[in-house]
């Protein structure tokens, strides 16, 4: 596979499975959890609220790894494999452009300052679990 068709396979990937596996670094262990994902090409965004452990974590070391995908037919599902670095991205653009009404369980509205997004800028993609193929690999690094 050519570096775009890889590309386009992950992003296919990405934007089809919207909860997927965030792990952060808490006192050099890996620390897990399920998030919410959108994304804008292979660039990730996960909504959490400024107060949160997670934030600290990621203020600490920024470095994470986030897992999307299989989730329907279990065994045979691609995935993707994400390394990258996190910050913290608060913009009024995004968050009104991803809010959504389940998210007034935690948040008082697309303005509350405590709602804001993890960015996460991937530095390795990897697909695995394609079937017939070997684990693709793009990386981003600069």
């Amino acid at each position: 596979m050519t570096y775009h068709e890889i590309e386009k396979q992950a992003v296919n990937i990405i934007s089809s499975h919207r909860t997927g596996i965030l792990s952060s670094v808490e006192d050099n262990k890996p620390h897990s959890r399920y998030m919410t994902f959108y994304n804008k090409g292979l660039t990730l965004y996960t909504p959490t609220q400024m107060d949160t452990e997670k934030i600290e974590e990621i203020e600490k070391n920024p470095y994470v790894s986030v897992l999307l995908g299989y989730e329907e037919k279990g065994q045979s599902d691609a995935y993707v494999e994400i390394s990258g670095t996190s910050a913290i991205n608060d913009s009024k653009t995004l968050k009104k452009q991803f809010w959504d009404e389940s998210f007034n369980q935690w948040f008082n509205g697309p303005e509350d300052p405590n709602y804001v997004f993890l960015q996460i800028q991937p530095e390795v993609v990897r697909i695995l679990n394609m079937e017939g193929e070997q684990t693709q690999e793009l990386s981003l690094k600069n």
